[in-house]
């Protein structure tokens, strides 16, 4: 009867208060909450702003990089009204200097520097299967294909030219060049390679592309614009080499083989690109 008693004896519970959880516990959970949702809101607000920076950063890259293409800087010194209206991008290039100029053609002394090289597939340098083939593989090598991983700049121009014969250096200026193998019938394009590497370049993963050096040379070119056929450039080889004959300084090098120089991206207007075929040669007069 006692523990009856005693068991009776709990105070009851405050009105309403059955079924309730504590006031305490309530408002934690509802400040929690708050909390929490300020939170988020603030990260939310964080990663917007970063990605608007680099979508920021991005365009101005990409509005620095249109520029170079769209309003590129005067390089050559025009000699006809077709020079005049052909434009270089802004892309770092082969160092020379003008030795002499004439109606057709400069004579300019080259700096030596690094090239990328693949063999071009069939028996033309022009044809636009091959050469995109070449240039894709070259510019895979060039953009992280290596042994590296390293992304290098884009250079000018295009080199494509026909070959030398076998146990002779390639000689190439900047960025691609194409050149036909006298004894293979081949020909190759090559990648001039951003000058601040030197020769520590990274190796390619490519097996096809291989990295020469190229030495300092002596070179005879003539400018000219449109698209470039193996027709237009045989017609323009003969007509450089007859030109050359009338030099009292300079004379075509025996085993000088043509290179032909494309400055340009496939998208510029023909009548704006600039093309250059060159052979190399020798000075007449030592003291010149």
């Amino acid at each position: 009867m006692a523990l009856l008693c005693s068991a009776s004896a709990r105070p009851p519970l405050a009105a309403g208060a059955r079924g309730r959880r504590p006031a305490r516990g309530t408002a934690r959970v509802i400040g929690g909450g708050g909390g929490g949702a300020e939170a988020r809101a603030s990260l939310v607000l964080a990663l917007a702003t970063q990605a608007l920076a680099a979508s920021q950063r991005r365009a101005a890259g990409l509005a620095a990089e249109a520029v170079k293409y769209a309003f590129p800087p005067r390089r050559f010194e025009p000699r006809t009204l077709e020079e005049a209206l052909m434009s270089v991008p802004d892309l770092e290039t082969v160092p020379f200097r003008v030795l002499k100029r004439e109606a057709e053609y400069e004579i300019r002394e080259v700096e030596s520097y690094y090239v990328a090289e693949t063999t071009m597939p069939g028996r033309s340098g022009f044809d636009f299967s091959g050469s995109s083939q070449s240039f894709n593989v070259l510019a895979s090598y060039l953009f992280g294909k290596n042994t590296t991983s390293e992304q290098m700049e884009m250079t000018t121009p295009v080199f494509t030219r026909k070959g030398e014969p076998d146990g002779e250096r390639m000689d190439m200026t900047t960025p691609v060049i194409t050149k036909k193998s006298a004894n293979e019938n081949k020909w190759k394009m090559s990648f001039v390679m951003p000058s601040k590497y030197g020769p520590d370049l990274p190796l390619p993963k490519d097996p096809s592309v291989t990295i020469k050096e190229v030495p300092a040379k002596i070179v005879a070119v003539a400018a000219f614009s449109g698209l470039v056929t193996d027709d237009d450039i045989s017609q323009r080889e003969s007509r450089l080499r007859e030109t050359l004959q009338k030099d009292s300084q300079f004379r075509v090098k025996d085993d000088s083989v043509v290179e032909i120089a494309q400055y340009n991206p496939p998208f510029t207007l023909p009548f704006t690109r600039r093309n250059e075929i060159a052979l190399e040669v020798k000075r007449l007069d030592a003291n010149f």
